[in-house]
């Protein structure tokens, strides 16, 4: 059986497909974001507390490199195998080179569930795996034109950064390894408790969006889709070997294994919108929320756990 969390998502898919009337209205929706991601970087930052050490850098560079590496090896697999226009092409590269907060937050609650040890550095893969992607995918397209446009790195650093989910994710990492799990007990055990049940309600609003793009899916997007299902069990392997390389402990392991697998489908998504108006966002979108993120929630973690088991 999937972990409960994970069936909050398929009862959203269900009702979404069903054409229920269940909704969660869009504030509701925005404060289960603000709280997953404040909740994420404070349980990252209190688990650091004290516990910093001269591996952590290389830790960060080993995921860096993932972050630069894997859009890179996705650019000209999408257009050979998958057909995929430039566009196209760089816009799939980006949103699977970059990671799904989702998907994160699942994976964690999959570890805490099967309680699996996981070092408090998890929630820094998050963050370093963001932007790479995107600057790697952006500076690709920049090449690829005939002429030099309007876009410029310092725009897209300054709107990844001051993004509200980055912002909420490495304050909480700050704040909660300054204070710890008893001088912030105070603010983080509301946090921290309730964590699942916000998880759980924020899944159900994934489910029901799902649908929406699941409604859409036409017989002509076969490659794509194959693609979708097929590159998340490819893409898991960089994280799988880069554990191994790193000697990460069991649910760091799945955690980093489960963010190289997964695509990203809120950040991404505003970044190539505004700087590749060629792409199709919906196709990248079918993808990512349609496709891959179903899989990695309901089928992709526990897959990843017993690979990182065969493997260790």
């Amino acid at each position: 059986m999937p972990d409960i969390v994970a069936m909050f998502f398929v009862l959203g898919v269900i009702s979404g497909l069903l054409k229920s009337d269940l909704n969660l209205p869009k504030a509701a929706y925005d404060t289960l974001s603000l709280l997953l991601m404040l909740t994420i970087g404070l349980k990252g930052g209190m688990a650091l507390h004290g516990n910093f050490s001269s591996g952590l850098m290389l830790e960060v560079g080993v995921v860096l490199a993932l972050g630069f590496m894997i859009p890179l090896l996705l650019i000209p697999l999408l257009r050979i195998l998958v057909g995929l226009g430039s566009a196209n092409a760089i816009s799939l590269a980006a949103h699977y080179g970059s990671v799904s907060a989702g998907t994160f937050a699942v994976a964690l609650a999959y570890t805490m569930t099967h309680q699996l040890e996981t070092g408090g550095q998890v929630t820094l893969y998050l963050v370093l795996l963001e932007l790479p992607a995107l600057l790697v995918a952006l500076t690709v397209y920049q090449m690829t034109r005939s002429q030099k446009g309007d876009f410029q790195i310092k725009s897209l650093l300054h709107e990844t950064f001051t993004n509200r989910s980055v912002v909420l994710l490495v304050g909480g990492v700050i704040i909660g390894a300054l204070y710890g799990y008893d001088e912030g007990a105070q603010v983080t055990q509301l946090l921290t408790g309730s964590f699942a049940v916000v998880l759980a309600l924020f899944l159900l609003e994934m489910g029901l969006v799902a649908s929406e793009t699941l409604r859409k899916v036409r017989w002509h997007y076969w490659r794509v889709i194959t693609f979708a299902l097929v590159a998340p069990v490819l893409l898991s392997f960089f994280g799988i070997f880069a554990s191994s390389l790193l000697a990460l402990p069991e649910g760091s392991a799945v955690i980093l294994a489960a963010l190289t697998a997964s695509a990203s489908y809120i950040a991404a998504p505003v970044a190539i919108r505004n700087a590749i108006p060629e792409a199709d966002i919906g196709l990248a979108m079918l993808a990512s929320l349609g496709v891959t993120f179903p899989f990695n929630v309901l089928v992709g973690i526990p897959l990843y756990h017993q690979l990182i088991q065969w493997v260790g």
